[in-house]
């Protein structure tokens, strides 16, 4: 079976995707952008987004077995650190950080989760 989450994000129906899918025993979070004027703002956005849609399909941080960040500066990615090491706590998933450019230049970090899905 799969399931899939919409967020109601602006790129979804524009772009043709969902925020989530669960399938195959996985909760799979599309790369999510937030709002904010800096990238410490706008990674608290994505991972309230993210965590929303790991809600709703019955998981958490906790959760996480696999996190990629993506940033068009890689040296943005230290300040959020202490972010990150909040949200996952005594969780942390396997995490991969690229340096590379977003859908859009006021964004300055994308994120995207595996989950594993509730039994």
């Amino acid at each position: 079976m799969i399931r899939r989450i919409s967020s109601g994000g602006e790129f979804e129906a524009k772009i043709g995707y969902c925020r989530a899918v669960v399938a195959g025993g996985f909760v799979h979070v599309a790369g999510t952008v937030g709002q904010g004027d800096n990238v410490v703002e706008q990674c608290r956005s994505a991972l309230q987004i993210i965590g929303a849609a790991l809600e709703e399909a019955g998981a958490t941080f906790a959760d996480v077995v696999r996190v990629n960040y993506y940033l068009p500066d890689a040296a943005e990615f230290e300040p959020c650190w202490p972010v990150l090491a909040e949200t996952f706590g005594a969780n942390p998933p396997a995490a991969t950080m690229i340096e590379c450019n977003l859908i859009d230049p006021k964004y300055r970090i994308e994120i995207e989760v595996t989950a594993l899905a509730p039994a």
